[in-house]
């Protein structure tokens, strides 16, 4: 597998997934166009499977064994975010009166994160029923926000973090080796032929390029209450999105 961008980053892999071998998978990407061309078609549920069951998930069934330490709850209490109209809110409000599952976006222009944008919505009318707020948090400016949220027509809310602050408070992990994995390249060409595109506008805006390209997110189950965080999931890679029964389980909502 080789994945090559116009900055001369070329990542080349040779392997197989249960006895499936990976035959020359070239991505070619520019701002404005996406090219894909191979040979043969992975297991891609396979896959999934696979990269679903390393997620890293710590979750508790109360606030006694809580899943963050007192500093990382300390810092998001200082964090604010902005939604589309522009009005900062501190993020642990989001949770403070309700229980809400809230998705951190790698970056708004990202195409692994309108799948996930996705796979969460389509479970909304069951955390509706269940008085579960939905939540997507983008590291960002709020004028992104607003581009994603036309673009995706997302159910839940949506929200900027301009300062990347929460992304840094959570310790989302970062790193172009977590970004250029084998599993986030086939996921990719999965995504391309669903449907789904990147937007390449606001994936190479300056702040993105340098601050939040290479920084992955994660989903995290909290409230009711600021310091009650009962479950997070950190990616370890673009895509990483984990099994959608465990964000229901967390969040007591019958899947």
């Amino acid at each position: 597998m080789a994945i090559s961008l116009n900055s001369g980053l070329t990542v080349a892999v040779s392997r197989s997934i249960r006895q499936t071998p990976l035959y020359n998978v070239n991505l070619t990407t520019n701002p404005f166009s996406f090219n894909c061309n191979f040979s043969l078609t992975p297991n891609f549920s396979a896959i999934s499977a696979s990269h679903r069951s390393s997620s890293v998930i710590y979750s508790s069934t109360g606030t006694e064994t809580p899943v963050v330490s007192e500093d990382t709850i300390n810092v998001l209490d200082d964090v604010q975010v902005f939604d589309l109209n522009g009005q900062g809110v501190p993020i642990s409000d989001l949770w403070k009166d309700r229980k809400a599952v809230v998705a951190f976006a790698r970056h708004f222009g990202c195409v692994l994160c309108r799948i996930r944008a996705d796979y969460l919505a389509a479970e909304k009318d069951k955390m509706d029923a269940a008085g579960v707020a939905l939540v997507l948090i983008g590291p960002g400016s709020v004028d992104q926000a607003r581009k994603f949220y036309e673009q995706t027509k997302f159910k839940g809310e949506v929200y900027a973090d301009p300062s990347y602050r929460s992304y840094e408070a959570l310790r989302f992990v970062s790193g172009i080796t977590t970004t250029f994995t084998p599993g986030a390249g086939l996921k990719i060409i999965q995504a391309y032929m669903e449907g789904y595109r990147q937007d390449w506008e606001l994936s190479f805006e300056k702040d993105t390029r340098t601050r939040g390209g290479w920084r992955q997110g994660g989903i995290i189950v909290a409230g009711p209450g600021k310091n009650n965080i009962t479950n997070i999931h950190k990616d370890k890679e673009a895509g990483d999105d984990p099994d959608i029964k465990e964000i229901l389980n967390a969040c007591c909502v019958q899947g």
